[in-house]
């Protein structure tokens, strides 16, 4: 059975109300011999939209500073990227452009309630049926 740390949590409520008491666990937190430790999170965003439409710069430019900037402004980095996903509702395996943000943070909860927030606008804002999110333990330095 896989441990009970933050990455192996299905439900982003469940991890964030569950990182608080995993902190003291040693699973939520790296050693680390140099830097401090937190996580590094990815979060995945498609870039087609139904009907064929693409999302493209100025929307996307416009979503990261409405919605990124103001929730992490010490820093993030943008990646584009060719991404592919399986369709829930028909199976049917998807390819498009993609763009990946990369964020180093504390992983405090709050942090995971900013990501959901993202993930929630994204979808709502470019009727999207998912954005991926991934997060790894990480020790950095600056």
């Amino acid at each position: 059975m896989a441990p009970l740390c933050p990455q192996n949590l299905r439900s982003e409520k469940m991890r964030a109300i569950l990182l608080a008491l995993l902190l003291l666990s040693g699973c939520a937190k790296p050693q680390c011999a140099a830097g401090d430790p937190g996580i590094t999170a990815q979060l995945f965003f498609g870039r087609s939209m139904k009907g064929g439409a693409l999302i493209d710069d100025a929307a996307w430019k416009a979503f990261l500073a409405e919605t990124f900037t103001p929730r992490f402004p010490d820093g993030l980095t943008v990646i584009s990227a060719s991404g592919q996903w399986r369709q829930r509702s028909t199976g049917k395996v998807i390819a498009e452009p993609s763009t990946m943000v990369e964020i180093v943070t504390d992983g405090s909860p709050a942090d995971f309630e900013k990501f959901d927030a993202i993930r929630t606008d994204y979808k709502s804002r470019f009727a999207q049926e998912s954005v991926g999110l991934v997060t790894n333990l990480s020790c950095a330095s600056w």
